[in-house]
């Protein structure tokens, strides 16, 4: 992890492969897809470059919830996030905000440290899922 909450893995798949997998991954585990925004496309769009690029947004409503009631400006880190793109030499990645940070960031207190702790286990073992298994 980086000062700024933030964790990269590598994955052995194509960016494709590895969305379309990670989608699969949250919808087995049970917890919502809210969006999924193709940047690359976006930028073709309007006439711009940019390498494979896409941001998943996805959580659990009753998850996120209760941080949000606990500090409602956790909202603004709330749903969930995962960026896969494809960096210079052609390695897919996965970046996500870490759990705890987004936790210590908004002062959430040990009483919802359950579910921060579920939360960053499952974004984890998601992760890990999309881009190794």
């Amino acid at each position: 992890m980086d000062q700024q909450g933030l964790v990269t893995v590598a994955s052995k798949w194509p960016v494709d492969t590895t969305i379309d997998r990670l989608e699969q991954a949250i919808a087995t585990a049970g917890l919502v897809v809210f969006a999924r925004v193709d940047h690359s496309r976006n930028a073709r769009e309007v006439d711009l470059d940019l390498r494979p690029t896409f941001l998943l947004i996805f959580g659990n409503p009753r998850g996120g919830t209760l941080l949000m009631q606990e500090n409602q400006v956790a909202g603004i880190d709330l749903p969930l996030k995962f960026l896969v793109w494809e960096d210079e030499h052609g390695q897919a990645r996965v970046t996500y905000n870490d759990v705890a940070w987004i936790a210590r960031r908004h002062g959430l207190s040990p009483e919802t440290a359950g579910v921060v702790t579920a939360t960053a286990s499952a974004v984890e073992n998601l992760a890990r899922q999309a881009s190794q298994d």
